[in-house]
């Protein structure tokens, strides 16, 4: 018996982030919906190819596989197209063998709305409108960056990564940086070092991915041959002595990354190239930039970073 929703780590995904929809948006902007309706119903049974997302969500519903008595992920859709244009989404999905059977199709109206309705840690959309409007309303979301889609599926390991502050944890410290000096903000972040972070827009999602790293445990324990699955790391611009922070919020909450990078400043780039995740996620977009334009970003458009 798989586990209710409401057990279960939900990621609510756009159509625009698991798919390549490039050519289909090209119409609609160009000719308007009635065209773009016909178009779909053409191509009904001419799959969609991988979008960036996908390659995450591939792998994120693998680990259902790996527990199938607890079945503890879910994917669900949630996409501005009516019932009927979402045929051709669903025909993918069930091409590309993924696991998704829950979805709200909207017509033109934007999901934001449904995100806790769905109990879903995370929503993804390449749709910067929509992840903004979910934000001013407390809801976990980010906007999917355009990127090369790199799907090897040989490589069955997903890896995750985040940013720290204005991600899993709050942008308070980062207030104090931008009001005042990096001087300022490590002597406070020294001064509250035995003080835990508020939880950011992902903290709820990066502490279910713990939850799952447990039972990865579990299940090396019981059997030594055991693949795990998960990676997680963090990738923060924060070095000594403002990294004893982070680490009283992890222990705090009871987590505990596979990697975390304290880079001074460093261009994040330089470990993601290595690290090579299946999601990076970061709330400024100076970050968010990679030489080869083959690693999956995501902006968080969180708290005082991104203010105009």
């Amino acid at each position: 018996m798989s586990y209710p929703i409401e057990q279960k780590l939900v990621i609510a995904i756009a159509s625009s982030a698991l798919f390549d929809l490039t050519e289909s948006d090209q119409v609609f902007r160009e000719h308007g919906e009635k065209a773009y309706r016909e178009y779909q119903q053409e191509h009904l049974h001419t799959p969609l190819s991988k979008g960036v997302a996908f390659p995450f969500v591939r792998r994120f519903l693998s680990i259902n596989r790996k527990f199938p008595a607890q079945c503890p992920v879910e994917v669900v859709l949630l996409s501005r197209n009516s019932a009927i244009t979402g045929k051709r989404v669903f025909n993918s999905i069930v091409h590309h063998g993924l696991d998704i059977s829950r979805a709200a199709f909207l017509e033109g109206k934007s999901p934001y709305a449904y995100i806790p309705a769905f109990n879903a840690s995370l929503f993804l959309s390449a749709n910067e409108g929509d992840v903004l409007q979910a934000i001013d309303y407390g809801h976990p979301a980010g906007t999917v960056l355009p990127s090369h889609v790199v799907d090897d599926e040989d490589d069955v390991e997903l890896r995750i990564a985040f940013d720290f502050d204005g991600v899993i944890a709050d942008d308070a410290s980062e207030r104090v940086y931008k009001t005042g000096s990096l001087k300022e903000f490590q002597a406070h972040e020294t001064s509250h070092s035995h003080i835990p972070h508020t939880p950011g827009p992902l903290a709820d999602l990066f502490r279910k991915i713990s939850h799952l790293q447990h039972l990865e445990d579990q299940a090396l324990a019981e059997d030594k041959n055991y693949e795990r699955v998960l990676r997680t790391a963090i990738v923060t611009a924060r070095n000594a002595p403002s990294h004893e922070r982070v680490i009283t919020t992890l222990e705090h909450w009871g987590v505990n990354p596979n990697e975390v990078f304290f880079l001074g400043g460093m261009k994040k780039d330089r470990i993601l190239s290595v690290l090579k995740p299946h999601m990076f996620f970061d709330d400024q977009r100076s970050h968010l930039e990679s030489d080869a334009g083959d690693i999956p970003m995501v902006h968080i458009p969180f708290g005082v970073a991104n203010l105009v």
